[in-house]
């Protein structure tokens, strides 16, 4: 072989890297726990909490605690049978010790021999991920009378398992601190937490379920003994879940904002083949939007999966049928779409499945084929047979599906009117909309800003090669409870409709997106606010691939404008200013602007003392305290808001689904009560300009 070639041939044995233990997780975290981001860091607690959850789905367990710690910690308790300790077979070590550190060995992969009928979580991969991904984390074992702990840094044990004390309990205790090589940002939300939590006590029956928030504990000290923390009675914020009606609680929970249309909750319950389980609750309330929770061995599938295919399925058949049956649809009328049948709807569907695929580590969307035929035979039967028994909540389900039937053709008619004359009278794309200039989607963006004045300050600012600008005037309409066809008479909404290119309704295809950053860019008062929202909402209900594809953002101008001498700054906000100024700065109280300068002015000169300030002389302090995008002149606004380089851009993203779905429909909808309430529990936490 030619010299030259030696180079290319150096591919041998020596080159391949073997990753031994829990390195292949600590190497490429994403494939097991989807992110490293804030959903990944949750996912943590979901991944230990289903392991106790499936000692209570097996009837070994009834109580689950979890408990947010100081330093970063998170501790999981239950009263089930407690980790084996015994030594392995296959291992040579103790089982406890092959669970927390060997991928794929756990308690659930050997059918109705292992113990387990159900299960969500695998025990070896779920806990052995977490072990792996977490700079501390240590087990406590009351199982046959002893305490049995193990401890372990970054997937490696620090020592083997040993017998530290006697017991009268049985269960695991978890605990583990996220690594932060592996998670840039650790912050655990208690409300994310609680909302999952609550959502797995309507799962499980006869499960009670605590979760608490001891991060701010002074002297918090556990030792084996201690099982759960609620029996030190410690001040600090708790919550527990025990609910007794299962799914039918899970529906109310979720209507209590809305109205429903009919009284009696739809539920069954039953065995079918191949599934050790098929459960279904719903109920339609005067509402456009749809709510389906699915669930698959108790695991939230935010994606779906089989299970919902089936139940869509069957759904649309027994009301069509129904319907035709009970002359309740015209003669030569279409049949109900699946769009129909959803609106207004709030279903909870639950299989149990001994043998369970699911599409990705993270479990968001099912995929067993059984689950379809399962969940599309026992509902069907089951819903048919409640349409015949309750004549008058049948109607009326009909009849809020008839109206959704008719919503969709005038909204289609109307639709293809605004995109027809559109391009009748040559303006595809709005008037107002100042355009980029390149037709590649990935390097466009579109600043939807306020008013007419700040749209013509952003026009000039821009960089016209990759920046659009579109105007809006006033405040679009509130589309929580407006139908399409009613959406799209707003010339607003039709203009933005029109500008990002992707249609809506049922041609909506995010393919044809002509931006990949969609800015809002709205005022920082009130009204800004307001608009701000009323956007969201938009978005939320027509268009949320663009916020589940991070497309949208929302921008972030500077509060003030401060020159001291010929150094100009911008501050976004009272506290930085006030920290970058000054102490004195603190003791303004409602001043005017020429006070405040004064003030300004003289903090400057304290800080020429300490030497920060060269220019021997005490600078001039002027500060301009913006209201509006308006109040900039172009060269501003590109500088602050506009630039790639040092503009602040928050990306909206989909934390909880449901809680957004929720709050959209508390602030946005028609119950007056419930928003009254969350603004009353929520003011303090408000930012006010006044």
């Amino acid at each position: 072989m030619a010299k030259e070639d030696k180079k290319k041939d150096s591919y041998g044995a020596d080159s391949i890297q073997v990753l031994e233990g829990l390195e292949p997780v600590r190497k490429r975290p994403g494939m097991y726990i989807g992110t490293t981001g804030p959903d990944g860091l949750h996912h943590l607690i979901t991944e230990i909490f289903d392991n106790s959850r499936d000692e209570a789905m097996g009837g070994f367990a009834n109580h689950i605690e979890v408990s947010l710690l100081p330093k970063n910690r998170i501790r999981v308790v239950d009263n089930g049978r407690g980790i084996p300790v015994d030594i392995h077979k296959s291992t040579k070590v103790s089982a406890l010790e092959t669970i927390m550190t060997v991928l794929h060995a756990g308690g659930k992969f050997g059918g109705e021999d292992s113990g387990y009928k159900v299960s969500g979580g695998l025990h070896g991969v779920g806990a052995s991920v977490v072990n792996a991904l977490s700079i501390y984390a240590q087990v406590w074992v009351h199982k046959d009378g002893g305490i049995y702990t193990q401890e372990y840094s970054q997937g490696k044990k620090k020592a083997a398992v040993k017998k530290i004390a006697s017991t009268k309990f049985h269960g695991t205790i978890v605990a583990f601190e996220p690594d932060v090589e592996i998670f840039k940002e650790i912050k655990f939300d208690f409300p994310r937490v609680v909302n999952s939590l609550r959502q797995q006590a309507y799962l499980v029956p006869a499960l009670r379920i605590t979760v608490i928030d001891a991060r701010e504990a002074v002297d918090l000290k556990l030792d084996p003994e201690t099982t759960y923390i609620k029996d030190l009675n410690l001040q600090v914020p708790s919550q527990t879940f025990f609910f007794e009606n299962g799914l039918t609680s899970l529906v109310k929970f979720n209507n209590q904002i809305l109205k429903p249309i009919h009284k009696n909750i739809f539920y069954v319950e039953k065995k079918a083949e191949g599934v050790e389980s098929v459960e279904v609750a719903l109920q339609y309330a005067d509402d456009i939007s749809s709510r389906i929770l699915p669930f698959a061995n108790n695991i939230y599938n935010p994606e779906g999966g089989t299970h919902v295919t089936g139940f869509k399925t069957s759904l649309t058949r027994s009301l069509n049928t129904y319907a035709k049956k009970n002359n309740l649809i015209k003669e030569g009328e279409d049949s109900f779409t699946g769009d129909d049948v959803l609106e207004g709807l709030t279903a909870v569907i639950s299989v149990k499945l001994r043998e369970i695929q699911f599409e990705g580590q993270t479990k968001a969307k099912l995929g067993s084929v059984e689950a379809q035929g399962a969940v599309a035979t026992v509902f069907g039967e089951a819903f048919s047979a409640f349409l015949e028994e309750n004549p008058e909540d049948a109607r009326a389900m009909i009849m809020k599906v008839v109206l959704a039937m008719k919503a969709r053709k005038a909204a289609k008619a109307a639709k293809d009117s605004v995109l027809r004359k559109g391009a009748l009278e040559g303006m595809t794309l709005p008037g107002k909309l100042a355009d980029c200039q390149t037709n590649v989607a990935s390097e466009s963006e579109l600043f939807i800003v306020e008013g007419d004045s700040a749209g013509g300050t952003a026009k000039t600012g821009r960089d016209r090669k990759t920046q659009a600008i579109l105007p809006l005037r006033g405040k679009i309409l509130n589309i929580e409870r407006a139908r399409l066809d009613r959406m799209l008479g707003s010339e607003q909404i039709k203009n933005l409709v029109l500008a990002f290119g992707t249609a809506i309704g049922d041609t909506f295809d995010i393919s044809k997106l002509r931006y990949h950053k969609i800015i809002l860019a709205t005022d920082a008062d009130v009204d800004g606010a307001h608009i701000r929202t009323l956007i969201l909402t938009l978005l939320y209900r027509y268009f949320k691939p663009l916020i589940e594809g991070g497309y949208v953002y929302i921008a972030h101008p500077p509060l003030y404008k401060v020159k001291r001498g010929k150094e100009v700054l911008y501050f976004y906000s009272e506290e930085e200013k006030i920290k970058a100024l000054g102490k004195e700065i603190e003791s303004i109280s409602e001043v005017d602007s020429a006070q405040e300068s004064e003030l300004l002015e003289r903090a400057g000169a304290e800080v020429e003392e300490q030497g920060e300030v060269t220019e021997g002389k005490k600078q001039k302090i002027l500060i301009q305290r913006y209201k509006g995008l308006g109040e900039m002149n172009a060269e501003e606004l590109w500088e602050t808001t506009m630039d790639p380089e040092k503009r602040i851009l928050k990306q909206v993203n989909i934390g909880d689904a449901q809680e957004a779905d929720k709050v959209f429909d508390m602030l946005m909808g028609t119950d007056v009560p419930s928003r009254k309430m969350f603004i009353q529990s929520n003011a303090k936490k408000a930012t006010i300009d006044i």
